[in-house]
């Protein structure tokens, strides 16, 4: 069983992870997506145990790093190679890939979960990553995925970190 102990720090992808994979834009080119205020919890959860947490996006968009400030996530986007990108994350910080977990859903998440130690998907993801992946979530992207991760894989209550 996988301990959350062993984990140095855990990596987001923000599409379809953090958000259902949808994208609203409206008629001034203003896009809007949706994401669950329970995985807002859950990031709450992951600073007081003092686990470091970021969220490793291809897409630049304010939209991600206006979720990234609400979740107090270190934000790493408008990255052409998540693979490249994760390396230098780890060099950066002394992380050892092998401690890290890497949470993503579709094919470009693909080469940079299998550089980490540890790989979740939610339910809906490519049937690719589901094949790769160490744990497979049955939240859909975008309804608490990182709030199922914590309570029900790693077993957190978060009645101890709440005031």
């Amino acid at each position: 069983m996988m301990n959350i102990n062993n984990i140095e720090a855990l990596i987001f992808d923000f599409d379809g992870v953090l958000t259902d994979n949808l994208v609203y834009v409206n008629q001034n080119g203003d896009e809007i997506v949706s994401c669950s205020r329970s995985d807002g919890l859950a990031f709450d959860v992951l600073h007081k145990m003092g686990m470091p947490v970021y969220i490793l996006s291809t897409e630049k968009n304010s939209v991600v790093s206006a979720r990234a400030k609400k979740l107090k996530a270190i934000v790493i986007q408008g990255v052409s190679n998540k693979s490249n990108a994760l390396i230098k994350l780890a060099k950066d910080n002394s992380y050892k890939l092998e401690n890290l977990l890497y949470v993503g859903n579709d094919l470009n998440d693909y080469n940079v979960m299998k550089l980490c130690g540890y790989s979740a998907c939610p339910a809906d993801s490519h049937e690719s990553i589901i094949k790769i992946s160490d744990i497979i979530l049955a939240t859909n992207g975008g309804k608490g995925v990182v709030r199922e991760l914590l309570e029900d894989f790693f077993s957190i209550d978060f009645l101890k970190f709440l005031n």
